[in-house]
């Protein structure tokens, strides 16, 4: 297993940060690293935002589900899907853009999470840890006001980067499902039951498989947080309707 392989299997989740600053120097790494990801046609369909602002990051700790170690971040990155930077170059040169569509954005999302993933992956190989914020989506009307951002842009996700406290560097990792669960050869292939209680086999404690998917169900996909994030996009969307 080489060091970036070994990399992306030891990278987890960090929520505490030591006082440790991120240097100048690491903080061009990352985000130069983030400019060399893949993207559609070359274009980078997105737009970072480097929140230095002490009453942002407090702002983003409030709206993204009360989470103070946010506002602790020694680096907050926020990866824009950015569908309105094109429209500005053609209109330089004359020419009458059409309105984006959810295609536009879909592809600018594809964009800003891969350059996001990207930075993760610098983070990690300085010993900076990084932790993802979906809630951003969630409460994608605030951060609008709060961010100043135009239409045909959107908060895909947010990073927080800060250095690891041992406690977090000894922390296990949530252990991942086997390659066969996950990988379908040529054609997508539904699980049977059997498959599916193996998958779960070993992964639900001293709970049932009905006990702990019901408590899964209700705490994920049922939760206000879900089901406001969907109510949410729906409200964004409404940019990037053509009909």
């Amino acid at each position: 297993m080489n060091d970036i392989i070994k990399a992306l299997h030891d990278r987890k989740s960090v929520r505490v940060f030591t006082e440790e600053e991120i240097t100048a120097k690491d903080r061009e790494a990352i985000l130069t690293a983030s400019l060399q990801a893949p993207s559609a046609g070359c274009q980078l369909l997105y737009t970072i935002l480097d929140i230095t602002d002490q009453n942002k990051k407090e702002k983003l700790a409030e709206l993204c589900d009360h989470q103070p170690f946010i506002a602790k971040g020694k680096l907050v990155l926020i990866f824009c899907a950015d569908c309105k930077k094109w429209l500005s170059f053609y209109e330089e040169a004359g020419l009458m853009p059409r309105t984006p569509g959810p295609g536009d954005l879909l592809l600018a999302v594809e964009d800003a999470v891969i350059a996001a993933q990207n930075a993760v992956t610098a983070a990690e190989s300085l010993g900076i840890g990084s932790c993802y914020i979906g809630d951003v989506m969630e409460h994608a009307k605030e951060m609008k006001e709060l961010l100043s951002l135009p239409a045909y842009v959107y908060p895909a996700c947010m990073l927080v980067f800060g250095h690891p406290t041992g406690q977090q560097k000894e922390r296990k990792k949530p252990e991942r499902f086997a390659l066969s669960d996950i990988v379908c050869e040529n054609v997508y292939q539904e699980k049977t039951s059997a498959d599916i209680r193996s998958m779960f086999e070993g992964k639900t404690g001293a709970q049932s498989y009905e006990a702990w998917m019901e408590a899964f169900w209700k705490r994920k996909y049922e939760s206000e947080f879900s089901n406001e994030m969907n109510r949410s996009m729906e409200v964004y969307l409404k940019d990037f309707r053509t009909e």
